[in-house]
């Protein structure tokens, strides 16, 4: 995430203020820090943006961790919303002064799986975990030393109308429209069907979000922080389980998750189940509580690589799938979610708890274990 930084031009090689991640040797200990780096000049399809506000993804936390892949130094931060400071000389649809979220999934508009209806993740630019550009490079770089990121795709970039509170546009670039895309674009929930929801942070508030747009009757929110249940509410919840609630003195005789779901929905389980949390038990929870013969479970969070499945469950008719941004393309649905939010027909005020500044970032990991955290805003 870029800061207050000395003026350049397009063709400048511009000093910013950052939030990175270091790998200390022989340590496993991941440290947050904020200085000063090189930005040298956007090539081709990039664009280089003066960030305005920023949020804290969990996602930031694994990248910290080494998940998916260990890189380090690396520029942490990929939700938020800024200006365009300079473009690449094959950038058309985007001027010096216009205000944008980034998105880490581009839409170009011209190969086979962009004219799809089935898929988000095109074919001209695919969705690289190395953390470099096209071209095997980082335009970022602090005493010759390269930094990797995760924060931008070519063509990710959506246009932020007048009207848009900045710090909501910043939520929108990853988590909340993730969900809100995974029950919206991903699986399409149908009006008066049911859904559950495991995991009420940013992500699973959005899948609540969007199985109500949808016209969800039955919406089962599920979180062991009970502090989750008015957040849930919020945004179109019908049914709270903390699973916490119902345990037994000697959890013996603790029923699972998915058996929760069933007791609300007269035992069939409900047709969507989203698991939001990245937990591999959870993943099962989420397809067994879902109905024989058509339930669909869709995994939204991000975990670790791999997981076992009870596959008997599958074999009876039910469908697990997993989405990347909820199946949401930047150029086309950012937009209609933008939309949303400055109408007011999301409230996405009810997802900011914490703010800071740059400068305090370091303090943001323990913030986030907090029962009271959703998101954090940093003002930059």
């Amino acid at each position: 995430m870029e800061a207050e930084s000395m003026p350049a031009t397009k063709g400048e090689t511009k000093i910013a203020s950052i939030e990175e991640s270091w790998k200390e040797t022989n340590s496993s200990r991941e440290e947050w820090r904020v200085e000063e780096i090189q930005v040298d000049p956007p090539k081709g399809s990039e664009v280089r943006i003066k960030m305005l506000f920023a949020s804290v993804c969990h996602s930031d936390i694994m990248c910290s961790h080494g998940v998916p892949l260990q890189l380090y130094p690396r520029v942490l931060g990929h939700e938020g919303v800024g200006i365009v400071e300079s473009v690449g000389e094959e950038v058309a649809d985007l001027k010096e002064g216009d205000v944008v979220i980034p998105a880490y999934i581009g839409e170009c508009k011209e190969c086979e799986n962009c004219n799809s209806e089935k898929t988000n993740l095109y074919l001209r630019y695919p969705l690289s975990l190395n953390g470099l550009l096209l071209d095997g490079t980082s335009r970022m770089s602090i005493r010759g030393q390269t930094f990797t990121t995760s924060s931008l795709a070519p063509l990710g970039l959506s246009t932020v109308n007048p009207g848009v509170a900045l710090p909501h546009a910043s939520f929108l670039s990853c988590g909340f429209s993730t969900g809100f895309g995974a029950a919206w674009i991903d699986s399409t929930v149908e009006s008066g069907s049911s859904a559950a929801v495991i995991g009420l942070g940013a992500v699973g508030l959005g899948a609540i979000g969007g199985a109500r747009a949808q016209g969800a009757t039955t919406i089962i929110g599920v979180d062991k922080n009970g502090m989750k249940k008015d957040k849930g509410e919020a945004f179109g919840m019908t049914h709270f389980i903390n699973p916490d609630d119902h345990k037994s003195s000697d959890s013996v005789d603790s029923k699972s998750i998915s058996e929760m779901v069933k007791d609300l929905t007269g035992g069939a389980g409900v047709d969507y189940c989203f698991e939001c949390t990245g937990v591999a038990d959870l993943i099962n929870q989420a397809i067994e509580g879902t109905k024989v013969g058509k339930g669909k479970a869709v995994v939204v969070g991000s975990g670790l690589p791999l997981v076992q499945i009870n596959f008997m469950e599958l074999l009876m008719g039910r469908t697990l799938k997993g989405t990347i941004f909820g199946g949401l393309k930047s150029k086309t649905h950012l937009p209609f979610l933008l939309h949303k939010s400055k109408n007011k027909e999301i409230q996405l005020d009810e997802l900011l708890t914490h703010e800071m500044k740059l400068e305090d970032v370091r303090r943001a990991p323990e913030i986030l274990k907090r029962s009271d955290c959703v998101k954090i805003l940093i003002k930059i």
